[in-house]
């Protein structure tokens, strides 16, 4: 079990999932997980305890990339780099921003795509990206706009934490 950032077991009366629980709010802006009968705690400054539970404290399990991640190479993780720094974007416009080959472009969106990575952006007006012409907005017409899915924002998480 891991303890969100800002928390720390104590070494003391080392805490234990199940175990009623208080915090103690240090000077080192840490807060320091207790036994609530952790007899240490009869020294601390009142004012500097806080009630816990475990629920609140524990951290959210790290997501892992399933098998098919293994099936991505460095072409793929520049193209899910460039859906999350500028959004949605077509295939034209990705190989051109990344000098990649149009036809290699279309093949990994759409197996992106069919990865769950990038989903198909519904039509609709969309705003041209800052820099290029400000403050215009331009209809979804001949281009298929591919964004980044949460699992792709997970894979891409994965692959720049190496």
């Amino acid at each position: 079990m891991r303890l969100k950032d800002d928390y720390v077991a104590a070494r003391c009366c080392r805490p234990a999932s199940g175990d009623s629980i208080v915090g103690y709010y240090s000077h080192d802006n840490i807060i320091k997980v207790h036994k609530s009968d952790c007899p240490n705690l009869g020294k601390a400054e009142k004012e500097r305890l806080i009630p816990l539970i475990w629920a609140d404290i524990i951290a959210p399990e790290e997501a892992v990339p399933e098998a098919d991640y293994e099936l991505l190479d460095d072409a793929d993780f520049r193209i899910l780099q460039h859906h999350f720094r500028l959004g949605c974007d077509y295939s034209i416009a990705v190989a051109v921003a990344l000098r990649l080959d149009e036809s290699i472009v279309f093949e990994r969106h759409r197996r992106l795509r069919t990865m769950g990575l990038l989903e198909r952006v519904e039509p609709r007006i969309i705003r041209y990206r800052k820099n290029i012409v400000p403050g215009k907005w331009i209809k979804h017409r001949n281009h298929t706009y591919y964004e980044l899915t949460d699992k792709g924002k997970l894979y891409l998480r994965y692959y720049e934490a190496l």
